[in-house]
């Protein structure tokens, strides 16, 4: 998990207006809004890199409620679409979602799960989707 944090950081791409990382209480609001536990590796990544930009992909933000990124909008989206309700997402991609399940596994979600695309934690997924991809 460190590596990851640290070539995210050395990634880090500079925008106008940076984002803030949330704290505890912020992440416990979100778990009120939208009723489902956060998986601990989502957590993890939310309180300690979602401020990092790189890359074209996304993934959900939790301090700013204005963020096009912030979790609760994300997840309304995404489960109106039609994702799975007990999967909380972690990145909208050009329609799909890469969502994270109760365990922590991320899953590619396009309609339905698919059954090929799936690793074995947040941190998995940004080493081998996010970082490789962008």
């Amino acid at each position: 998990m460190e590596e990851v944090i640290d070539r995210l950081r050395e990634l880090n791409e500079p925008v106008p207006v940076p984002l803030e990382l949330p704290d505890e209480d912020m992440l416990v609001e979100i778990q009120e809004q939208i009723l489902i536990h956060l998986p601990f590796e989502l957590r993890e990544y939310l309180l300690k890199a979602s401020d990092v930009v790189y890359g074209h992909l996304e993934p959900v933000t939790a301090s700013d409620p204005h963020s096009h990124t912030y979790l609760p909008d994300v997840a309304s989206r995404a489960w109106h679409e039609g994702l799975p309700r007990y999967l909380v997402p972690l990145c909208e991609d050009r329609g799909r979602y890469y969502a994270v399940d109760p365990e922590g596994q991320v899953l590619l979600w396009d309609g339905e799960i698919d059954e090929d695309q799936s690793w074995d934690s947040v941190w998995h997924w940004i080493d081998e989707v996010w970082l490789e991809g962008a």
